[in-house]
Order: C-alpha cells, then sequence, then structure tokens
C-alpha cells in the first residue's frame, strides 16, 4: 500500500494501524489461513478503507470460489480509488471465472487504462485468452505479444503468442 494515495485527512496512527493490519492479512492469505486473512483485511478496511485492501479481500473471496463477493469488494476497490488497475482485472477474472466471457473483456480493457498498476501484462494475457476462446487470434496474438512484452518470463503469455503463431500460419 502506497502511502501517497491517502488524501484523505484520517490520523496517520489509522493509517499505520490499517497498514499492518493489511501486511497480518496477506501473511495470513498466503499461508493458505483465509478465513483468518479475511478478518484482517476487514478490521484494516475498518481502520482505514484502501484499494488495496477492498481488492485482496476479494481476492480471497475468489480463492473460495465467493465470486460474487470478491466482485462487489473490487467495485469497493474502485469507490475507494478508481486509478487502481488491479480490481478492474480480477473484476474481469471472476466474471470470467462464472463464464461470461464477454462481460470480462470489458473489466479487462479498463485494467489497461488505469494509471496505477504494477503489470499490465495480466490484462493483457486475459484479453487474449478472452480472443483465443473467441476464435479471433489475430487479436488473441497481439495481446499474448503486449503482454509478453510487459513481463519477459510470462510462460502463460509465451505459450499463448506461440498457440496463435500455430494457428496463423
Amino acid at each position: 500500500m502506497d502511502d501517497d494515495v491517502y488524501t484523505d485527512d484520517a490520523s496517520p496512527a489509522a493509517k499505520y494501524e490499517a497498514k499492518q493490519l493489511f501486511q497480518e492479512a496477506l501473511q495470513a492469505q498466503q499461508a493458505e489461513s483465509y478465513e483468518e486473512a479475511i478478518e484482517l483485511y476487514q478490521r484494516s478496511i475498518d481502520t482505514y478503507p484502501t484499494a488495496e485492501a477492498h481488492t485482496f479481500l476479494g481476492w480471497v473471496y475468489s480463492m473460495q470460489r465467493r465470486y460474487d463477493e470478491a466482485i462487489e469488494e473490487c467495485l469497493e476497490a474502485i469507490r475507494v480509488d478508481e486509478t487502481l488497475g488491479n480490481p478492474y482485472n480480477d473484476i474481469g477474472s471472476y466474471l470470467l471465472a462464472k463464464g461470461d466471457v464477454y462481460s470480462s473483456a470489458r473489466w479487462f480493457k479498463r485494467a489497461l487504462y488505469a494509471p496505477r498498476y504494477e503489470s499490465y501484462a495480466f490484462p493483457h494475457f486475459n484479453l487474449g485468452r478472452i480472443y483465443e476462446m473467441r476464435k479471433r487470434y489475430l487479436d488473441a496474438a497481439r495481446h499474448y505479444g503486449k503482454a509478453l512484452e510487459q513481463r519477459r518470463d510470462f510462460t502463460e503469455a509465451a505459450a499463448g503468442l506461440h498457440r496463435m503463431q500455430a494457428l496463423l500460419n
């Protein structure tokens, strides 16, 4: 969580406590202690709501296949900070997991326009998957290639690009 995205007048103590709770939640999530992670993310949000905490809470819900709740958390993350790209990509992923190929593409595209996102490779890769499913192989190849431009070590994107090249030759 970046301190520079806090734009209200919450106390530094509340921000610090929320950040600590977020870090504890992340550790619980990585240890697959999902119920503990949920509780800690919720406490972090109650202390000082951030887009990151809502997004990561949604991620935990998705790990439990609670996609509607995951989407709600991502929508809340966007309400808190619309510049963060992760919740847009995550909503697309959750819709895709629910079988909604067409609506998910809109969210992946929105992630590409978010100014604050560490890796645009993920929405590009996900759009590649969507276009591949829709048999739009040239578009799929373009997005797999863009994912690889962002992250050279993205083996799934490389495999997707190779599949598309084989189909297009």
